[in-house]
């Protein structure tokens, strides 16, 4: 069974006097830089997914208490969806193009995890001095490129630090242990990077949110990778939470205040 007829648990509000929405009401709504729907995408396949898609971006922007601007990355960010995406791979981020693509029979619970990468990689420049266009702010902090200095960048690094060091930010984080020790019976290096620790690390944050959204995220308390430790638990759990809450009420507050 294909997604567009599955249902995925939500608990949030309408957010639409009509049931049915479309990819153009979300690009406008959101101000999407493009959006690009697949050739082989039938009219119900389109308009199914618009109806998820959309509730899933309201609750995320509700989550994050933030502003539409801030989902679409003030404009920059396009989407594609059931086209542009790679041989095995249900969802990715290319920030090549700054496109969130999206497979068309994959990719639920997977829109919170590509969303922070697109905003991993939209924040770097805005958050380090001199960093590389392909630069994922995650990274640049560990590579120990010299913040810009902001308030707000100050509670991003926090979020970064809590999410790969220890307390004491000497020594890494039990979530880099659990990944880096994946990595090592794969014989990979995919789980241990900075940009797929917090993108994962996002996940666990906005699934542990009162508004609840399984096409938004899911998987990261109850999965095969939850159960091997490639997720946030415990006490650290609940110190990446406090700082990515942080981070987004003081972004949320400054992007209302902006909008008047």
């Amino acid at each position: 069974m294909s997604f567009h007829e599955r249902t995925f648990f939500r608990n949030g509000p309408a957010h639409r006097l009509e049931s049915a929405s479309s990819f153009g009401l979300i690009r406008r709504q959101f101000d999407f830089r493009s959006i690009e729907i697949g050739r082989w995408v039938t009219s119900a396949e389109r308009d199914r997914a618009a109806e998820l898609f959309h509730d899933a971006f309201c609750d995320l922007m509700l989550i994050l208490q933030g502003t539409e601007t801030l989902i679409s990355l003030r404009g920059s960010l396009a989407l594609q969806y059931g086209t542009g995406g790679r041989p095995g791979v249900s969802a990715h981020y290319d920030p090549s193009q700054r496109s969130f693509a999206l497979a068309k029979n994959a990719g639920p619970g997977s829109i919170a995890h590509e969303w922070f990468h697109a905003f991993d990689h939209y924040i770097a420049p805005k958050c380090f001095h001199a960093v590389p266009n392909s630069a994922f702010a995650s990274a640049a902090w560990l590579a120990d490129a010299k913040p810009i200095h902001h308030t707000l960048n100050q509670r991003l690094i926090a979020c970064f630090r809590a999410i790969m060091l220890q307390p004491d930010g000497q020594q890494p984080s039990p979530l880099f242990h659990h990944s880096a020790a994946m990595d090592k019976v794969l014989g990979q290096l995919y789980y241990s990077k900075p940009e797929e620790l917090c993108a994962r690390a996002f996940e666990a944050f906005v699934q542990d949110a009162p508004l609840k959204n399984h096409f938004l995220v899911k998987g990261t308390k109850s999965s095969p990778e939850a159960e091997r430790g490639l997720y946030p638990q415990g006490e650290q759990r609940e110190q990446i939470n406090s700082a990515f809450s942080d981070y987004f009420t003081a972004l949320g507050t400054a992007l209302n205040h902006a909008r008047g």
